[in-house]
């Protein structure tokens, strides 16, 4: 395995990496898109597919299958909301809720692609849940642990900035001196609970924040 992807699982039925903030899931356009997690990874375990993703900027757990029968399993399992992901954010400002849901539907920025944007009339339904960890009032910042009950492209990014607490270091999204405020994007996907796609066990894999 490459010395840039930490491997937390391996078996025959799928592998389980930590992806460094700054890496392709999938391969991207042109020459410098070849490079991404899942070619590095095949590197190693030829069969391993892609089942579900993360945002280039966002570091932590990431599950692949290992041939096609296993990855339609797990695709089946991420569709039924079977596959539980929780990550953990460091975001501008105190939340005024220790806990709650936010529900605002989402749909492509298409003039600003690859942005995403709330929008009530078209967009599809989007669920996340958060409960603080730690207010840093010397910062102005707010630690977070997210659960998406959906899974739509940049739900926790734009979610959080519809609640007026964008992710520091957020290039898409925040402003520039909440940009400013970290070399990278605060967000890291922390927890993955999922049943194992052959013998049906619970699997549980925890990634502590690098920030």
């Amino acid at each position: 395995m490459s010395a840039a992807l930490e491997l937390v699982h391996a078996d025959a039925h799928c592998v389980v990496v930590c992806k460094p903030s700054g890496l392709l899931a999938v391969p991207g356009r042109g020459e410098a898109g070849r490079d991404c997690l899942s070619e590095r990874v095949r590197t190693e375990y030829a069969d391993a597919l892609i089942v579900h993703r993360l945002d280039m900027a966002t570091s932590g757990l990431m599950l692949l299958a290992r041939g096609a029968d296993a990855q339609r399993t797990l695709s089946i399992a991420f569709a039924r909301r079977e596959v539980h992901k929780r990550y953990v954010a460091v975001v501008s400002g105190r939340m005024s809720s220790l806990e709650g849901e936010i529900d605002l539907p989402l749909s492509a920025d298409w003039p600003n692609r690859p942005k995403q944007q709330v929008d009530a009339l078209s967009g599809r339904p989007s669920l996340t849940r958060y409960r603080v960890l730690e207010v840093d009032d010397a910062r102005g910042t707010t630690r977070v642990e997210l659960e998406p009950i959906t899974g739509r492209a940049h739900q926790l990014r734009v979610h959080l900035l519809a609640l007026g607490h964008p992710i520091l270091g957020d290039a898409l999204y925040a402003n520039a001196e909440v940009q400013a405020a970290s070399p990278r994007l605060l967000l890291h996907a922390a927890s993955l609970r999922l049943a194992h796609p052959a013998s049906g066990e619970p699997m549980s894999f925890d990634s502590p924040p690098p920030f």
